[in-house]
């Protein structure tokens, strides 16, 4: 199929954007790799009657280490992410959970700002930016607002952007050492988006204990959620592998409207996440306390 009938524009500036999206309201949709919307459109699960295409806004791409976070522009590209050492370094749970995305064709055109905006449940950036408490930024023609992540994910595709507003970036803290970070995700195939995962972070005070935790899953519900009573749990305890499946199990223990379908039940998926939380929890323990 092909899509409906639009009308494309593209703009200079992020400015020029807004501007377009006050004057064309909800008739208007931003497009920036097209990695999830041009497939919608082909098969005309959605159509608008205007395009915004930001291929030329250039300032809203690249990298940019602060003193103690990083940001990096909406249209930056996920091979841009998987490429960064500087990444790797400061956000490295970002630049592990890149990889998982698609197949590279599909990293090579998709943009960070794409994925965080589409919210889609299942998707590995939205659970990276709960875990690590990133600031997302919007931009309208009233001006400038810096959304936490905790906020931004409101419930299937949806997120608290208004619909004249433009995520033009976001801001991950960084952690220092001893910390670690990694996440697990459990997908029928290679490329596929995963039926349960989890996303774990995990830093050390000067003895030893627990001082700073995050579980974010994904994939199990109608948006990303940290598992805040496990972490409660953590805080101020030792590292310990043995507990692991416990944590795996105390995570999603109160989760609901976890989806059931073809691809398993609810059940199904409740077990395989608290698999995919017990595995991350080992890796992340693992790292902060070695290394």
């Amino acid at each position: 199929m092909k899509p409906a009938a639009f009308d494309y524009h593209a703009p200079d500036s992020a400015e020029e954007t807004v501007a377009l999206l006050a004057e064309l309201g909800e008739e208007a949709k931003v497009i920036a790799g097209g990695q999830s919307l041009v497939p919608m459109l082909a098969l005309r699960l959605a159509s608008f009657g205007h395009l915004i295409d930001l291929r030329r806004v250039e300032a809203l791409r690249g990298i940019e280490p602060r003193d103690t976070s990083v940001r990096i522009g909406a249209t930056t590209t996920q091979a841009a992410i998987q490429r960064s050492e500087e990444l790797r370094r400061l956000t490295p749970l970002l630049a592990r959970a890149t990889p998982l995305i698609g197949h590279f064709q599909i990293r090579n055109r998709g943009t960070l700002g794409g994925s965080l905006a589409h919210a889609d449940a299942a998707a590995e950036y939205p659970a990276v930016a709960l875990t690590l408490d990133a600031e997302l930024e919007a931009l309208s023609v009233r001006g400038r607002r810096t959304i936490p992540a905790g906020r931004f994910f409101t419930g299937t595709w949806t997120t608290a952007l208004a619909e004249d507003e433009l995520l033009t970036g976001a801001v991950f803290p960084v952690w220092w050492p001893p910390c670690g970070f990694a996440v697990e995700e459990f997908a029928r195939r290679s490329g596929d988006f995963a039926l349960a995962g989890a996303t774990v972070a995990v830093g050390l005070d000067a003895a030893g204990r627990i001082d700073r935790c995050a579980i974010a899953l994904f994939g199990l519900g109608p948006a990303p959620r940290r598992a805040r009573t496990a972490e409660a749990e953590l805080i101020g305890t030792e590292p310990d592998l043995d507990k692991a499946d416990g944590i795996g199990s105390l995570a999603v223990a109160d989760l609901d409207s976890i989806p059931s379908d073809l691809h398993g039940s609810a059940a199904y998926r409740r077990r395989v996440g608290a698999a995919m939380v017990a595995r991350a929890w080992r890796r992340a323990v693992r790292e902060a306390v070695h290394g």
